[in-house]
């Protein structure tokens, strides 16, 4: 059973697609968030969720108070069960669902800089797919945004792309977690485009 952790929605469960995702454990979640909440990257942020599965990472981070959350999930079925989720829990004025691939969808520039992009790709995701993506993110993301990428304890570390500096990894257990910042010229050039 998947449940969200904390925050308004806290202790609800969500819905989670029969096959093809891999949840993030509850105890992931829980250790993974802390330390986002100890960053200070939640509270009124815009989050990405890439490779959503059930949009538990996304969900989250709406229920501990970031002001917008996109998920976004290729499977059609998961995606249906990440709007599912997103009505259950009574937050789609915050949650937006976007049906496709993770590659394509950070090809677009966003509406506003992300704050906090959580990335958690299937473990068999090519390590090339995840650079893609990495570089995708260079120059869409705001002053002290952080990217997180969680994979499996065995996976190496993503090759991290000019304009993302890893500042933090974590191991709980069979799992990885990165956490990566925007190079501080990146961020900046972007809140310039922004307020132009």
């Amino acid at each position: 059973m998947t449940r969200i952790v904390a925050g308004s929605v806290g202790g609800r469960v969500l819905q989670v697609p029969r096959a093809g995702t891999r949840p993030t454990s509850e105890r992931v979640r829980e250790a993974l968030f802390s330390r986002l909440e100890h960053l200070d990257v939640i509270a009124g942020a815009r989050v990405l969720d890439l490779y959503a599965g059930s949009g538990a990472l996304g969900l989250e981070a709406v229920s501990r108070g970031a002001a917008a959350v996109t998920l976004v999930e290729v499977a059609r079925q998961a995606a249906d069960v990440c709007r599912r989720n997103v009505v259950t829990l009574g937050v789609g004025d915050r949650v937006a669902v976007a049906a496709e691939r993770a590659e394509r969808f950070v090809e677009r520039p966003p509406l506003a800089p992300w704050d906090l992009v959580l990335i958690d790709p299937p473990y068999d995701l090519p390590e090339a797919d995840l650079g893609t993506v990495l570089r995708g993110l260079v120059g869409t993301l705001g002053h002290g945004a952080v990217v997180v990428v969680e994979r499996s304890g065995r996976a190496p570390e993503p090759d991290w792309p000019d304009g993302l500096s890893r500042f933090d990894a974590r191991s709980y257990g069979e799992t990885a977690v990165w956490f990566a910042e925007p190079d501080e010229a990146d961020a900046v050039r972007d809140e310039e485009r922004e307020h132009g």
